[in-house]
């Protein structure tokens, strides 16, 4: 669902020679299919490197003279070429989008391990890019959706949908793995849908990974007084300190929790959901929550509509855990069907210096249009988009618009933001896993 400051009053993107959609599809031939998201115990059909098309279509970025952008407070406008296309796009002044890596495919989160970049798939690759990060290396080939990795010590762990890997690490690179490589840690629910699994480092020194419910009403509760089977939506703590580790439930009432990470100043857990769509267009509120050790955020028995709670009319067959008394209220609010996925602090060396402490959020825009379905005029979709929330002394406030420009008037994206890291040297980065496909920064620009 979308940001509080939705872009309805985006300056039009300029004229491009073709849309988005049709650039993509003549680049891969006619014949070409987007393949289905991947399902539970299957992997995707492999493409050819859309590096190859669209180094063949000319790819280039143009960083034209920007202006000031009326849609967007102290915004401006810039324009970004992509395979003989260019799109408008607005963000701060002294800023510049730019796309880095087009190889990637369906790439999802990043890990920064120094300069090394790691990066998950939903095209059952693992990626890793050396500076400059235009070239990169199919570092693994695992089906059933590795999602999101870190390195720790000489391991990476590896979440997927079905449980959480580690192997042996290595900069060399040589280095390579294969699922013989791979030794479970922890198992985790599988599902066909909401299969994605994010994996995260605490402050505290422990791994923390993310797992959603199925739908919008099943009666999950992220707590051991439900069935193993059952335990769904928020967040678990992984114990190493018992043999074999085991997971402890820690966040709870949140319906896809994609992106999770914690403030640099508080070190307090902040949570980007993605809440049910069954209830319209414009009800509930798409979730950033603040989350504590138990914390319980009322799904999917209770939702929020940006001033109250309210009872979903879906539970009325199961009672709820707990009280509306105990649900957490969330911290910032973007608009319905926004789908808010990956989520990042801006720390230190960051480049982006005015915007320390604040998160970056990337709202992967709607799938569905104003109908609240798939039918309807397509240019009525949550437009895809980069958002900040503004902390002021480590507690969060407005949501204001980073970079927006993804999606055209007719309603056709030409990128969908998913996963957001500050890199090592200290520029933002995003991947998208729609449209054009790949890795892109957000660079400020040198005085």
């Amino acid at each position: 669902m979308d940001a509080s400051t939705y872009c309805m009053d985006m300056m039009p993107p300029a004229p491009i020679r073709k849309s988005a959609r049709t650039a993509i599809r003549d680049a891969k031939g006619p014949d070409a299919k987007r393949p289905a998201w991947p399902k539970l115990y299957g992997t995707v059909p492999a493409r050819k490197s859309i590096s190859h098309l669209f180094l063949s279509a000319g790819l280039m970025a143009l960083l034209l003279s920007p202006v000031a952008d009326a849609g967007d407070s102290g915004h401006v406008r810039g324009e970004i070429e992509i395979a003989g296309n260019r799109f408008s796009v607005s963000h701060p002044p002294g800023y510049a989008v730019e796309p880095v890596n087009l190889e990637l495919r369906r790439p999802r989160m990043m890990h920064f391990h120094g300069d090394e970049l790691l990066v998950g798939s939903a095209d059952d690759r693992i990626y890793r890019l050396f500076p400059p990060y235009d070239r990169a290396q199919t570092v693994a080939r695992l089906p059933l959706y590795p999602h999101s990795m870190l390195v720790r010590g000489g391991e990476i762990i590896i979440a997927r949908t079905h449980g959480v890997f580690r192997a042996p690490y290595s900069s060399d690179p040589n280095w390579r793995i294969d699922e013989s490589h791979l030794k479970l840690l922890v198992p985790l629910q599988p599902s066909r849908s909401h299969s994605s699994r994010t994996i995260a480092l605490g402050p505290d020194g422990r791994l923390y990974v993310s797992i959603g419910m199925p739908g919008n009403c099943g009666d999950y509760y992220l707590d051991e007084s439900y069935p193993e089977d059952l335990r769904r939506g928020g967040i678990f703590v992984i114990d190493e300190t018992s043999d074999p580790a085991r997971l402890v439930p820690y966040v709870s009432g949140l319906r896809n929790p994609v992106g999770f990470d914690w403030h640099p100043k508080s070190d307090v857990l902040y949570i980007s959901n993605n809440g049910p769509d069954h209830l319209g267009y414009d009800q509930p509120k798409e979730y950033f929550a603040r989350g504590a050790e138990r914390s319980f955020h009322g799904m999917p028995w209770y939702q929020y509509d940006g001033n109250r709670l309210f009872r979903d009319p879906c539970t009325e067959d199961f009672d709820p855990p707990r009280s509306v008394e105990d649900v957490s209220i969330p911290v910032a609010v973007f608009d319905a069907r926004s789908a808010p996925l990956g989520m990042a602090f801006v720390t230190a060396p960051a480049r982006a210096s005015e915007y320390h402490g604040d998160a970056i959020v990337a709202l992967h825009g709607s799938w569905a249009t104003s109908t609240g379905s798939h039918y309807g005029d397509a240019a009525t979709r949550r437009h895809p988009k980069l958002v900040r929330v503004d902390f002021d002394d480590a507690r969060a406030g407005e949501v204001v618009d980073l970079l927006t420009g993804f999606q055209l008037e007719d309603g056709e994206r030409w990128a969908r933001p998913a996963g957001v890291a500050i890199g090592g040297d200290g520029e933002i980065y995003f991947t998208s896993d729609d449209g054009y496909e790949g890795l892109y920064r957000l660079r400020k620009l040198d005085r």
